[in-house]
């Protein structure tokens, strides 16, 4: 299997992990290069996304993606890393602090999935459910081949809880490289099946986090629709060495929303 990933700068390692229907490349469009300026930066597409193979059959679930994250790391020679996941790649970030917590030195949480019960928008469970879900994603798909572009920036701004302008967050470029990925042969099933997993086993590792002892930055939007900000509230109570930032107004995606915001609470926390 061979991973696409976005790398560059110098310094010490930071690792980013994307969430469900992303890549490395769409995800931190905002803060590859500021992070890049005093860090060697890696932002790999997990298996099924962006620009990296789609294997035919694969479960798609988090310790998969764990278990590829593992070796990602292996293969561009970090023993260890400070690493950052939002959503989807957060709950990921978080198996690996559990499960190999010797190879993270700081771990970054942005509304991520696993710290408790998301509030589920009723799309997500008709997407699981057999030739629902793959009329769905050709629908998407096919939406954004012909629909307007204010329209899918619309539509895009309202399921992730931003009031920002979708126009900056959304640039014509981001909707093509968007466009390219739903387009991708074997992506719609990946997608599917990273849906379906999630439904099948729910990903919450709450009662756990007394267990991570690295110093951990948990960065939370007051509008996310998915995950409530009551979730990094607790954690921040439950993780030993844990520091909170609660960007007021900002939904699912405050690395996009507020990237002077987030670059500087990250690299502050970084230590750089």
């Amino acid at each position: 299997m061979t991973l696409h990933h976005t790398f560059g700068g110098s310094g010490p390692p930071l690792v980013l992990i994307h969430g469900i229907g992303s890549a490395g490349y769409l995800e931190w469009r905002a803060n590859l290069q500021p992070f890049a300026r005093s860090h060697t930066v890696y932002a790999p597409d997990l298996p099924g996304y962006g620009r990296s193979d789609k294997p035919p059959g694969e479960r798609y679930s988090i310790p998969f993606f764990a278990d590829t994250i593992s070796r990602y790391l292996d293969e561009v020679g970090l023993s260890s890393t400070s690493l950052a996941g939002t959503s989807l790649g957060g709950g990921i970030a978080l198996q690996l602090a559990l499960t190999e917590p010797a190879r993270l030195e700081r771990l970054v949480l942005v509304c991520a999935l696993g710290l408790g019960r998301p509030r589920i928008n009723p799309l997500y469970p008709l997407m699981a459910l057999p030739g629902v879900g793959e009329l769905g994603m050709r629908a998407a798909a096919h939406g954004l081949r012909v629909a307007p572009r204010d329209l899918v920036r619309r539509v895009a701004a309202r399921l992730t809880g931003t009031t920002d302008d979708p126009d900056r967050l959304m640039t014509d470029r981001y909707l093509n490289d968007l466009r390219e990925l739903h387009h991708s042969d074997g992506y719609a099933a990946a997608y599917l099946a990273t849906v379906r997993s999630l439904f099948a086993g729910r990903f919450d590792v709450s009662s756990r986090l007394g267990e991570i002892d690295q110093p951990v930055l948990l960065i939370w939007g007051t509008r996310d629709p998915l995950f409530p900000v009551e979730h990094a509230t607790r954690a921040h109570r439950l993780l030993p060495s844990s520091q909170l930032l609660i960007l007021e107004g900002a939904g699912h995606t405050p690395q996009a929303e507020r990237p002077q915001d987030f670059n500087r609470a990250v690299l502050d926390f970084l230590g750089t």
